[in-house]
Order: C-alpha cells, then structure tokens, then sequence
C-alpha cells in the first residue's frame, strides 16, 4: 500500500527547512512518482530544489515531452510557491484514480513529465518570512554597490510587529489628507488646494543622518531584480534595473538556465508571480504584429483556456502591461520563447481589486490613478472580508527620528502581493485543470511500426515508423524552427558490436521531417486540402548485411516529443 500523502496547510507560508522538509515527504510517499533533486545552490548556499513528476515505470523523465513550472523568484512573492505545491499535491493524489481528473493526470504523468521549482530563490523568500522580515525584490546578493546607505531611510519593521507598513506624519506642506468620509483613508490633495490638514507618507523605517528637513529612501542594498537577469533581451542597469553585472550572473538563474538547456524536452513552461490576477503572454520586447502570427495564434489559444479554467484574464506583456510605455519588460519569458521557442506565460496571482468588485481598468495604469471609490471599496472589503488588517488602522507611534507618527496603512505583503491566509488555497486551485491541459497537449512521439523484410540470404531492409500523438508539432513552435533550437525526427541504427553487420544503404544516424501534430492547420486557407494528410509521421528506412537472427537496435528521438526504442530480429 502507497505511504500516505503529506496534507500541508495551504494558508501558511512555509520558510526553507519546513518547504524542504514537505517536499522530501512528499517524494518519499510517492517515490515511482517524484524525484526530488537541487539544480544548484543559492547566493547563500541554499539548495534549489526541483521535483520531477512523472511516472518512472514508463521510462526515465529525459525521454518524456516536458512541462516546466516555477514559482517565487521574487522574495515576497510566496504564493507562487503555493501554487507549486499545490499543483504538485493535486498530480500525486489524483494520478492512478478512476475519476476524470485522475484519467487525465494519469495520462499525462504516464507520457509526460512536469519539472516543479516550487521556490527558485529561497534567500529572499526566507528574508520575506523572518521574524522581522524585508521585502527586497529578489536575492539577498548585495548590488550594484557593497555598501551601507550614509543616510536616507531604509525600509524595515521599526515597531516590531512582523509587518512592514507605512508612517504618515502632519506636514503643512505634505501631499496627502484623510479623506471626509474615512479618516483611515488617505487620499492625495488637489491641485491648488490650501488650508487643510495635511501628511507626509513614507514607508515604515528608520533614517540614517536625519537633518530634521531632508528624507529620500534608499533603495534596497539588495538590488538584484533576478527576472532581469536571463540572457533574452537582457540590458544593462541604465536601462533595466536589477538586471546584474551580465545575463545569467546569479546562481538561482544559472541553475534554470542551465538545467532548462540540458533538457530540451521542455516544451512549455509557466512562471508564478503575484499579484494582478493575469495571465501574461509574450511577446514582452515587441507587438504582436512582430511575432511569427502561427505562434501567437497558438499562444493565444492556449491562453484563451487558460482564461476558461482559471478566471484570469490573459494579455499581452507589450500591449498590456508595461510599467512605463517607453520602457519593455524582459525576463524568463524573453529567454524561453525568444531564445528557445517554448511556450511561455507568466501568472500574476491574487487581484485584491477583483475581490472588493473594482473593474474596468487596464492593470499597470490603475496604481498611476484612479478614483478614490476604488479605495474606499477596498477598504471595505478589508473591513468585512480581512478582519480589518489589509487596511491596519494607523497607532501612534514614538519614531527615534521623526518624533511622534502614525503607522498604518496597506499591508502590502499579506493582502495585496500575497492573499489573505483563508484565500491561498482557492487562488492555487485555479491553476491544476490549465496546467495540466497544456501538458497533455505537449507533442509525443510513439512507435507506429518496425519491420524486417529479407531481400536476401543475409541482406534485410529495416523500417522503423513512428508518429507525434500529440496535439502540438514537435518543434512546438515555429519560433523553434527559425532559431534551428529542434531538429527534425533523428533515427538511429545500432549495429552489432562485434563487426559481424554493415548497413548497404542508410546512415547510422539519419535526420527526419519536423513532426506535425493533430492540431489543425492555423491558416486563413485551411479549409483548402493540405498536402501533409500525415505530416505527424515519419519512416526511416536502412538496408542491412548480417547473419540471420541478428538483433539490432533502433531509436527515433525529438528534442520535445520524446524518444522511441524498440528491437528487430533478422528473420
């Protein structure tokens, strides 16, 4: 009988030991179903672990077509682990069931595999969960600078109270009033407006060197923002903050980088972020127009069901969701459609506008301005929804520097970049049914047939057919091809070892076509006859001198539908 499973508390954020040790139990309660590996250490010498989840009985994980997932790469962005270990809890459990959920992942774990990475940057994530925690963008790696701020204030804790909030303090001069109707709101002043009363705000922190006039922040020692760091569209740091010294310079993207290159099997790959409640697609460094138009109409109807299934909207990065128009946003999704030609999305978790019923509105553009309804409905739903604490009333509070304040406001980490612990799970569970959809429509290739015809006393023609079952084409993308990243179906011939067989014609090694799959054909002309009816397969034919009974072996391989191995006997 099967160990039974580990049953974690979605609600809860896990810091490294108990995350490692979760992940650990959950290899070894299904270990003919996970392996659990590091791919590298981080910046602090943490491991990165990764679990391949696929069913071992069926072949090794580098045969199989493959599906990449990871998650929290951004420190405070926690939920993306969760989501992680959810998928993963939800394949493990329903994988053999006799329900339709468990038909299909039994299906894909039989054929496919999916590589997790529930946490790429744990130094950051810990820093997030400690008891006095930091919310720093990505690693814990000082940059671009070795050095301590002279002055300026630096964001921290200063109340001891776990949360990381917001001081406001009286200043006739200040650009921030209590709003009529609810004083816990502030709201910026109008233009020409006098007379009022009047706040500074500033992130909760202490002040080096305090002149009792000047206060700027100091941005994070900790400046590396490590989805900037992949090679795809990288940019130095005057042109995209956080990007590092040069691509893939930090070892938490070293170790995806280089394990996703020594497995080309991966096809398709998410990244999990928070927050905005979207689904992202590429192109983040050019427009639609700019894209192979069969790939964006492929991504654009996987990111239709990923719509369907989830709730989320999905849009483009370039179109719509730039921080600023004149800038475009690089990362993971440059590299592994760009560079490599796998599909790729990035899921922005957890829209706590969707929540308090604000709608209408184009993402990025809504933290630049919008109307003060849309706060005090969220300070409603903090009210009625969140116990009063995403909203936390402000309390005085005896600054070392500032004298008497106020500290309130957002709690930006537990509400509004992650959400609140009782909606975790429910915002993880959106994701099982789309991911694995994409990973059963991951091309596979299978054995059609292998046969053996006499031609003489000791000369034999070998045929070796096989076919891509699946419903992408081998190459995934035509983005793929144009990068010549994937070649087409490569068959082999082993002869015998002792000398007694020669191939007549053929070669040892032989290059196929590029595999179609059976999705249909995404032209304007497809409803014309295509000239490939059975462009999903392929043959490759050699003609063989050897004894009688001679065994020899054959393999067809894909860079992303997989291997094939059989055996003949010359008889």
């Amino acid at each position: 009988m099967a160990a039974a499973l580990p049953i974690p508390d979605f609600s809860q954020f896990l810091r490294y030991q108990p995350l490692t040790e979760l992940l650990q139990a959950y290899a070894a309660a299904r270990p003919q179903l996970v392996s659990m590996r590091s791919i590298g250490q981080s910046h602090e010498g943490r491991e990165i672990w990764l679990l391949a989840v696929t069913n071992a009985a069926t072949g090794p994980d580098t045969d199989k077509p493959a599906l990449w997932l990871d998650g929290n790469i951004h420190a405070a962005e926690l939920t993306a682990s969760t989501t992680c270990v959810y998928y993963l809890h939800q394949l493990l459990s329903q994988h053999g069931q006799d329900s339709e959920e468990g038909r299909r992942v039994s299906a894909l774990l039989d054929s496919r595999v999916v590589y997790l990475v529930p946490r790429l940057n744990p130094d950051g994530a810990e820093l997030a969960l400690a008891d006095r925690p930091r919310h720093i963008r990505s690693s814990t790696r000082r940059y671009p600078h070795d050095e301590d701020p002279v002055d300026g204030l630096t964001m921290e804790d200063v109340d001891g109270d776990g949360r990381i909030l917001t001081m406001r303090v009286p200043d006739p001069h200040g650009g921030y009033k209590k709003h009529p109707d609810d004083p816990r709101l502030m709201v910026a002043r109008e233009p020409g407006e006098f007379g009022g009363e009047y706040y500074r705000l500033m992130p909760e922190g202490f002040i080096q060197h305090y002149d009792g006039l000047q206060i700027k922040v100091n941005g994070d020692v900790e400046g590396l923002d490590l989805n900037r760091n992949f090679p795809g569209g990288w940019r130095q740091e005057h042109e995209q903050g956080g990007a590092g010294p040069y691509p893939a310079s930090e070892p938490e993207v070293r170790a995806m980088v280089d394990f996703i290159v020594k497995h080309p099997n991966i096809g398709a790959a998410i990244s999990f972020h928070t927050y905005s409640g979207v689904i992202l697609r590429p192109m983040g460094s050019c427009s639609d127009d700019d894209m192979a138009p069969e790939d964006l109409w492929l991504i654009k109807q996987f990111s239709a069901l990923g719509e369907k299934h989830t709730g989320y909207p999905a849009v483009s990065i370039w179109h719509d969701f730039k921080y600023h128009p004149k800038d475009s946003i690089s990362g993971t999704q440059e590299w592994l459609y760009e560079h490599l030609g796998a599909l790729f999305w990035v899921v922005e978790l957890w829209n706590p506008n969707q929540e308090a019923g604000i709608s209408g509105y184009k993402w990025i553009d809504w933290f630049r301005e919008h109307p003060v309804e849309d706060d005090l409905k969220l300070l409603q739903w903090s009210d009625e929804h969140c116990g009063g604490q995403a909203h936390v009333d402000w309390t005085p509070f005896q600054h070392p520097q500032l004298g008497a304040v106020e500290i309130g406001g957002w709690d930006k980490m537990n509400y509004w970049r992650n959400p609140p612990p009782a909606l975790r799970e429910r915002e993880a569970a959106r994701f099982p049914a789309w991911l694995t959809q994409i990973g059963l429509s991951l091309p596979r290739l299978e054995l059609l047939r292998a046969e053996v015809r006499a031609l003489g006393a000791d000369t034999w023609r070998v045929r070796l057919a096989v076919a891509n079952t699946g419903y992408l084409s081998a190459a995934v993308t035509a983005r793929a091809k144009e990068r010549e990243v994937v070649r087409g179906v490569m068959f082999e011939i082993e002869l015998p070892a002792d000398g007694s067989g020669s191939l007549v014609t053929g070669k040892s090694r032989m290059e196929g076509p590029h595999l179609a799959g059976h999705a249909p054909q995404a032209t304007q002309l497809s409803f014309l006859p295509t000239d490939e009816i059975t462009g999903d397969r392929a043959v490759a034919e050699w003609i063989v001198r050897a004894p009688h009974g001679t065994r020899l072996s054959l393999s067809a391989r894909t860079e992303r539908a997989g291997v094939v191995r059989t055996e003949v006997t010359l008889d």
